[in-house]
């Protein structure tokens, strides 16, 4: 858990100290700067923003770097600095560290936030981050196998975008490429596969809560993003001349992605009005099944409510891991505390819904930062915090309590 927080330089928080409890709310206008300290937590989790990619969209005017600091409650201390040219600091414990990984194992953090509620309707890109977070801090191996898989698929690529027609050192070249590839891509699978399994009944458990008028018709689906049941170099080649068309390589580990399908009741009751007539009052009718992706039937509201219950299952996942002997062994490392940033949820989520991530999130052993316009959420934050902080933010700035 994060015991004091240091910000410099981001955006319009020119310097912010702040010593966090386990529920924080903060409050203040448009333009206050409550997203920007969300922004500068999730910098020094993820090594990148969740608004702009390129640091010096987010590094004040005039200044070479942005710089966050902070102090967790074993003492451990993390820090990260981004310069304007993209280059990054990283240090743990005051020694600098080179791989952006490293503090995002002593850093897990969860982003609710309104730029999320869209991930439905856009590319895989976002769903399949959902489960590769999981999968990150359930998984040792798992980073390792990810980080190989990538740096051969781009040297793929590279290669696929420069010719239409390859010299045979190139084609030998590209099968060794391949057979890396389908090496890393059978243990990438065979640990989203594993952590996909053990997510479904937390998903289920979270829209039994949030959308209990659907809890049945609503299910989970992992698409590996090729046929796992054929070794991938194997796909590779015999779809070689498409993909040097193409200039990429089409399917793999880059491809999956997580699913939201509804699925219509295959029955309905009947209450007959006609006392004569041969059916009985609970009689029923057999539909065909039909079975759609969630976001073409769904309302947005209730889009809303299915991408938070998606998020919000995953932490009783992760925390929960150590009690199940398949996913906590030798290969879990999960010892952090989570931080959940909940970025303006009064504006996205109903009074109701609300209630429920906050009980949730209440019972679970993680740091919660809330941002708000007005106080109208400090009852409900009081109701299941006892320790508690509030912020009140204005112009970069945090105000003196009152």
């Amino acid at each position: 858990m994060i015991e004091r927080l240091q910000i410099s330089h981001l955006r319009n928080l020119t310097h912010i100290n702040l010593s966090p409890a386990a529920c924080n709310v903060i409050i203040g206008a448009n333009g206050s700067g409550k997203t920007s300290l969300l922004e500068a937590i999730f910098l020094l989790s993820r090594g990148k923003s969740f608004r702009h990619h390129q640091p010096k969209r987010y590094i004040q005017h005039y200044q070479e770097s942005a710089t966050i600091h902070a102090k967790l409650n074993d003492s451990r201390t993390l820090a990260i600095q981004k310069k304007a040219d993209a280059t990054t600091i990283l240090r743990l414990n005051q020694t600098t560290v080179y791989n952006q990984s490293i503090l995002t194992e002593q850093l897990p953090t969860l982003l609710i936030d309104p730029s999320t509620m869209d991930m439905l309707e856009q590319g895989s890109a976002s769903r399949r981050q959902l489960l590769d977070w999981l999968v990150f801090h359930m998984k040792q191996g798992f980073h390792p196998q990810w980080v190989a898989y990538q740096r051969l698929l781009k040297q793929r690529n590279s290669l696929l975008k420069q010719r239409r027609h390859l010299t045979q050192v190139q084609l030998a070249e590209l099968k060794a490429w391949d057979k890396g590839l389908a090496s890393h891509a059978a243990l990438i699978h065979h640990y989203r596969q594993a952590i996909f399994e053990a997510w479904q009944p937390y998903f289920s458990k979270s829209i039994a809560q949030l959308l209990p008028a659907y809890a049945e018709q609503l299910s989970l689906s992992y698409n590996a993003g090729y046929d796992t049941g054929i070794a991938l170099d194997i796909q590779l080649n015999e779809r070689l001349e498409q993909d040097l068309q193409l200039g990429y390589t089409r399917i793999g580990n880059h491809r999956a992605d997580i699913h939201v399908h509804w699925r219509s009741i295959g029955s309905r009751q009947i209450a007959d009005e006609n006392l004569n007539s041969p059916l009985s009052a609970d009689s029923t009718v057999k539909l065909p099944i039909l079975k759609e992706q969630a976001a073409n039937i769904l309302s947005r509201g209730e889009k809303k409510l299915l991408i938070t219950a998606l998020r919000l299952s995953q932490l009783p996942l992760l925390l929960n891991a150590k009690t199940n002997s398949e996913l906590y062994n030798s290969d879990a490392k999960l010892s952090a505390t989570p931080v959940v940033l909940l970025d303006d949820i009064t504006a996205e989520l109903d009074d109701k819904a609300i209630e429920i991530l906050l009980s949730t999130l209440a019972q679970l052993p993680c740091q919660v930062f809330v941002t708000s316009l007005t106080d109208s959420i400090l009852p409900l934050v009081h109701k299941y915090w006892e320790k508690s902080q509030v912020f009140h933010m204005k112009q970069g700035c945090i105000l003196p309590a009152q």
